[in-house]
């Protein structure tokens, strides 16, 4: 993902837009039979993974505090902490599954739309005001942790990753299928 161009923000804009739009369309088209739905592919239920990746986006704003951490320290630093991070991948991994589970329970289509909007905009708001210098400074990621995620990747490639996650996971869903 790691790109020296100029990023083209509007397309990133556009895709948040997309995300945004499609899953309100989403939740306002299921109702609780279809929440409690399987996924293709996972062990979570439609409503847990809708909450997972509305999380994809929730992440990313702690990611971008990361990169801007470790993209001043030496490369050796980075490098340690994303080996650091891949070691512990089976915990990880657990975690990433416990935290929808609980998290759907207490989030409902409403709340989660709503929340999304906020992340959303968050995002709009902070990638503008972003210096296209700060774009380029990254740092090393943890690559067994998700499989969008590079050995390294740059500000703007976290910008650009929960709407690929986003993507991911919406082919997943089992939303649109009869009961």
């Amino acid at each position: 993902m790691a790109n020296a161009d100029p990023m083209d923000r509007q397309s990133v804009y556009d895709d948040y837009d997309r995300a945004r739009k499609t899953f309100h369309q989403l939740l306002d088209g299921a109702g609780e039979t279809d929440l409690a739905r399987g996924t293709n592919g996972t062990r979570w239920t439609n409503k847990q993974l809708l909450w997972h990746m509305l999380f994809g986006y929730m992440i990313v704003l702690r990611l971008l505090v990361l990169v801007r951490v470790f993209g001043r320290l030496p490369d050796r630093v980075g490098r340690q902490f994303a080996r650091l991070l891949n070691a512990a991948t089976a915990p990880f991994d657990f975690i990433n599954y416990l935290g929808p589970v609980g998290a759907a329970k207490v989030y409902g289509p409403r709340r989660m739309g709503a929340k999304f909007d906020r992340v959303i905009n968050s995002l709009r708001r902070k990638l503008a005001a972003e210096p296209e210098s700060a774009l380029a400074r990254g740092m090393q990621y943890p690559v067994r942790w998700d499989p969008f995620f590079q050995d390294f990747m740059t500000l703007a490639d976290i910008y650009r990753y929960p709407t690929q996650h986003f993507d991911f996971h919406h082919r997943q869903l089992t939303l649109d299928e009869d009961g």
